[in-house]
């Protein structure tokens, strides 16, 4: 999948970390060339991480936390893989991750006495399956849906992942998830009004309500 990018020089240093997915510390494996270091899964030679180090040589980067790298600075970094002898490129999708949903199906999840399986249509041609847990998640709903490779207010980085066995591919968020507690501040996803369609960015949905 695209990598998600994060700099934090303060913090961290002067290096780029591209992200994209996770795994058991038992599972990394760790390869270092030159100034840049990568990490795998080792049990499915999946790359889900790379550090650049001292990236500010090659890179001008704006901000910090998470950044979104242009199409010249994505080949900047390729060149660097490709010097380092690393046979990989990488891509990034700078769509945007927090985008309303409508719930076209919701039903119970077998094994749990609170979950439900909800199908929910985020985008004309995209579906996805997400379990939720809110009291107040039902069919016909419009909701706001943090897909796979959003960032939240909490540092937390959405992947696909699974509920009681069932697999679940994003989040259906409350207010209080998104830091938005100005707008709403009650327990339970956020309903939103019917007239936002689906794949309408939190942007957008944000205006309306302020």
């Amino acid at each position: 999948m695209p990598f998600l990018s994060f700099y934090n020089p303060t913090g961290i240093g002067d290096t780029l970390i591209l992200t994209a997915g996770s795994c058991d510390k038992a599972l990394r494996f760790v390869e270092t060339n030159d100034s840049i270091t990568v990490i795998k899964n080792k049990e499915s030679q999946a790359i889900i991480g790379i550090n650049i180090f001292n990236i500010s040589d090659h890179l001008e980067i704006d901000g910090q936390g998470q950044v979104f790298l242009t199409d010249d600075q994505v080949a900047t970094i390729n060149q660097l893989l490709k010097t380092a002898n690393f046979d990989f490129e990488v891509t990034v999708d700078n769509q945007p991750k927090f985008v309303v949903g409508e719930v076209e199906e919701c039903v119970d999840h077998e094994d749990s006495d609170h979950l439900h399986i909800t199908k929910t249509r985020v985008a004309p041609d995209e579906v996805l399956q997400i379990v939720c847990g809110a009291p107040n998640i039902g069919q016909g709903l419009k909701v706001l849906v943090a897909k796979t490779g959003a960032v939240m207010p909490s540092g937390m980085i959405i992947w696909p992942g699974e509920l009681r066995g069932v697999s679940s591919d994003g989040m259906i968020c409350s207010t209080r998830e998104l830091g938005l507690e100005d707008i709403e501040n009650y327990p339970g996803i956020w309903e939103l009004s019917s007239k936002f369609e689906p794949g309408t960015p939190l942007d957008q949905v944000v205006e309306l309500y302020r």
